[in-house]
């Protein structure tokens, strides 16, 4: 649902409104909805049976990167489509540019959910990245596709991504225990 209201609005801004930088929101809202997703899938709040789905072999962090999975499966394809069919505007990356920086985002949620669950943990990472990329879209006209290029764009800026992505997946390895414990949170 989220995924669909996010290709709507950016949709009807570049398409009715005629509004150029439409891709640059999507690239800087992108990463935030398989945040989203992983927050309203997993723990206490989100599972009526969490304390007997917690108790089963396949529950804790195999449950969690299961339901991740399906939020991606989701997202990935659905967005970078949506972002490929809206129009470019000068210094815009292109549509699969989040893609990085949505999985670093993603294995740091649940990284960071290891330690205060994975409500607060996206809430922490999102609201932050949020505050980073806000900045720059709401700048100068003409200067927020390329305010929001520099999270984005150029094999240095991805290959950190990258790499913060592994951390966070090690990290998430070494972690892993905390999840077969029941969230208190």
């Amino acid at each position: 649902m989220a995924v669909a209201l996010v290709l709507g609005g950016a949709f009807a801004l570049a398409h009715a409104a005629g509004f150029r930088g439409a891709r640059s929101w999507l690239l800087a809202v992108s990463p935030l909805l398989p945040l989203a997703g992983v927050a309203v899938s997993y723990g206490r709040h989100a599972d009526p049976l969490y304390e007997i789905t917690a108790a089963t072999p396949s529950g804790g962090l195999r449950l969690l990167l299961t339901r991740t999975a399906a939020v991606l499966g989701v997202c990935v394809p659905l967005l970078t489509a949506g972002g490929a069919l809206l129009p470019p505007a000068a210094g815009t990356p292109g549509a699969a540019a989040w893609l990085l920086p949505g999985l670093a985002l993603t294995l740091a949620t649940l990284a960071l959910g290891s330690f205060v669950g994975c409500r607060a943990a996206a809430a922490t990472l999102g609201g932050g990245w949020l505050l980073a990329v806000t900045g720059p879209l709401l700048g100068p006209q003409g200067q927020g596709a390329a305010g929001v290029a520099r999270y984005f764009a150029g094999p240095a800026v991805q290959g950190a991504w990258a790499a913060a992505a592994l951390v966070c997946a090690a990290l998430l390895a070494l972690r892993r225990r905390s999840f077969d414990h029941l969230e208190t949170r």
